[in-house]
């Protein structure tokens, strides 16, 4: 069966919410779905659906506070060092351990290193009496009836989210099971015949099924629980019946994979054949293409269960599919239990980029964050749907409204942070020119509770980002085609009033990456001009591109003459990438790229990739632990284990620039 999928709607995500709102208040879905009585043992995490009055009192006697001696208090009113007091046992004074019950006539405990004991034998006999040296207050070293909870008093309300310490207030005030809300059963249903599982070897044309494991995770950190379907292929009568069946046992069916234009997508047709279709397209990006229905349910568990269910349509690419659940199912779980929605901690902070967006969408743009020259810096990631990697780096979100176009760098933004504030203090940022090494310091660094985050700018753009306050340091590896020096001259040039500390970190070996055995016989830069070869080039910016530039212009080759120049990628792994995936012929990269996707390297030129660092930071604490690197004898072996990696220089000073 076939079908033309066309959107009804590309409609704000206000009124999606709204049209879902409404449905679910007529199928009597607004509230939660029920309440289940659960041992304490197992109801960390889950939310309360009555309120817990304390049954009885906590500690429901008066009890020993310390070791010692239960006492009257006014029997020691007088005592002091001048004048000691002598209580007899028994009528006067009763031993007692920590939580026994006091005597009735009794109303304070002396701490027993505070007593001397009267009348001891040395064979041992018991004591008679103890003499006291110091009076006490009514009621001193003993918990009263009550201290803690107090019989009728509200101990917990309903729709909280019980954490471990309220278990022992529960059990304490006479409970051992607990009335919560029942947890949202939500079914997931891959749907895809190119999918293939997590841990197979997919073949051209097939994609490893992951989203299901990212929703399932969500829904049950979100307090749902969550059960992840078998994949079904693209057959709409196959879809049809999974969602039929799912909807005689589950509160909640996402279907993941099958919500975009394509004419073999067919959730839409199988809601609106299974009820109602309320929503298809919303006007956000990540996760434009989203369905929302309602069905009816074949066959109820009980009298009380809703004849309706929620269907949800979810994008296939990955972040479109994560932020969706963040966007509706977070929210829809949230009023289903009971407890209010999970609000995540928002900041201030400076963009370092200029970013466009469409006016006819909300975008959630995904940022990292670092606080430099106490500026809480939010730098853009991949825009993509598919890299799900942005989501992965990702610090936090900002919110690009509908009808804005974008924002310019140095713009202030809200960024709803996916890390704590502390996590922000913790974080040194390295902007500038991609390279293998910043990774393995971002490894090393974590061991010792430092984040390390980068962004691959081009060694010019790290330079520029680095004189505007947005990193604590840059990777640049620019060479000057006068002097033969790296950097210098480009530091003098575009940071002239940014004192700045030069290290030297890796010599690397620059080439040519081809495909394996060489299939087209390049022998070098030379080859580059022949029609018969295309090239992937660097981003402007880029070291590695001034480096070709460099050559091309020594071999008087114009770039115009090169098929590929204009075609850019951000790293080295993405030229290689290129290669890999036959996109292009050959591309110029360092050694241990081509190594990592089993490509062919001819060797050209050796460079000095080296770190750029803020005069104001070179000696804070943030930066020690970087810097300690260079001297550790297991990130330098790490780092000489990098094919075309030489460590001569790692540490080394090459300039101070006032």
């Amino acid at each position: 069966m076939a079908h033309n999928n066309i959107y009804l709607d590309d409609i704000p995500l206000s009124e999606a919410k709204e049209r879902l709102s409404k449905a679910l208040h007529e199928a009597g879905l607004w509230e939660p779905l029920g309440e289940e009585a659960i041992p304490l043992c197992e109801a960390s995490g889950r939310v309360t659906s009555r309120p817990i009055w304390a049954r009885i009192s906590s500690p429901h006697y008066h009890a020993a506070a310390m070791d010692g001696y239960a006492i009257r208090a006014i029997d020691a009113q007088s005592a002091s060092d001048r004048n000691p007091v002598i209580l007899h046992i028994g009528s006067q004074a009763q031993y007692v351990d920590t939580g026994d019950p006091m005597p009735d006539w009794a109303n304070a405990v002396v701490m027993i290193e505070q007593v001397e004991p009267v009348g001891e034998s040395k064979e041992g006999r018991a004591i008679k009496a103890i003499l006291l040296r110091n009076s006490l207050a009514p009621w001193k070293n003993v918990r009263p009836m009550g201290e803690d909870i107090v019989a009728t008093e509200l101990v917990l309300p309903a729709g909280h989210v019980l954490r471990p310490v309220d278990l022992g207030a529960i059990a304490g005030c006479g409970y051992a099971t607990v009335w919560l809300h029942c947890k949202p059963r939500v079914a997931i249903i891959p749907t895809g015949t190119e999918l293939v599982p997590a841990g197979t070897s997919p073949k051209a044309g097939e994609i490893i099924e992951y989203n299901s494991l990212v929703l399932a995770a969500q829904i049950e950190t979100w307090g749902g629980q969550a059960k992840r379907l078998s994949c079904v292929p693209d057959d709409f009568e196959q879809i049809k019946d999974a969602v039929n069946k799912a909807a005689m046992d589950f509160d909640l069916i996402l279907v993941n994979a099958g919500s975009s234009a394509g004419s073999e997508d067919f959730t839409a047709h199988v809601i609106e054949s299974l009820g109602s279709l309320l929503v298809h397209g919303i006007a956000i990006r990540p996760g434009h293409p989203v369905i929302i229905g309602m069905i009816d349910r074949p066959a109820a568990r009980s009298k009380t269960i809703r004849s309706r269910i929620p269907v949800f349509g979810i994008p296939g690419y990955p972040v479109s599919a994560a932020l969706t659940g963040e966007i509706f199912i977070e929210p829809l779980l949230a009023r289903w239990l009971g407890r209010p929605r999970l609000k995540a901690p928002t900041i201030e902070a400076t963009l370092t980029r200029k970013v466009h967006s469409s006016m006819g969408d909300d975008e959630y743009l995904r940022v990292s964050v670092g606080k430099v020259e106490n500026r809480v810096i939010a730098t853009p990631l991949a825009r993509g749907a598919g890299t799900i990697t942005s989501l992965v780096r990702a610090d936090g979100i900002v919110l690009i409204p509908a009808g804005v176009q974008g924002f310019q760098a140095g713009d202030k933004v809200q960024v709803k942070l996916y890390c704590s504030r502390a996590d922000i203090d913790r974080t040194i940022v390295i902007l500038g020119s991609h390279d293998l090494t910043i990774d393995l310091m971002a490894q090393f660094l974590a061991l010792h509770n430092i984040r390390l985050i980068s962004a691959n700018l081009g060694s010019l753009g790290g330079l520029i980002s680095l004189g505007r306050g947005e990193a604590h340091l840059a990777g640049s590896h620019l060479l000057d085609p006068e002097t033969g020096e790296y950097n210098l001259s480009y530091i003098r040039r575009y940071l002239p009033n940014k004192p700045v500390v030069v290290i030297g970190l890796v010599t690397r070996e620059q080439g040519l990456i081809i495909p394996p055995n060489n299939p087209k016989a390049i022998k070098g830069l030379a080859d580059l001009s022949r029609t018969d070869i295309t090239y992937v080039n660097r981003q402007r910016g880029a070291g590695t591109r001034v480096l070709l530039d460099y050559h091309l212009n020594q071999l008087d080759i114009s770039p115009s003459a090169i098929h590929g120049y204009r075609q850019e990628e951000f790293t080295h792994l993405a030229v290689a990438a290129a290669i890999a995936s036959g996109r292009a012929d050959c591309g110029l990269g360092i050694h241990a790229a081509a190594k990592a996707l089993n490509l062919d390297f001819i060797p050209l030129y050796k460079e000095q990739y080296q770190l750029v660092i803020s005069r104001e930071y070179y000696s804070s604490p943030l930066l020690q632990p970087l810097l300690a690197l260079f001297k550790d004898e297991e990130f330098r072996t790490a780092v000489t284990q990098l094919p075309g990696y030489d460590i001569q220089p790692m540490g080394r000073l090459i300039a101070e620039i006032e």
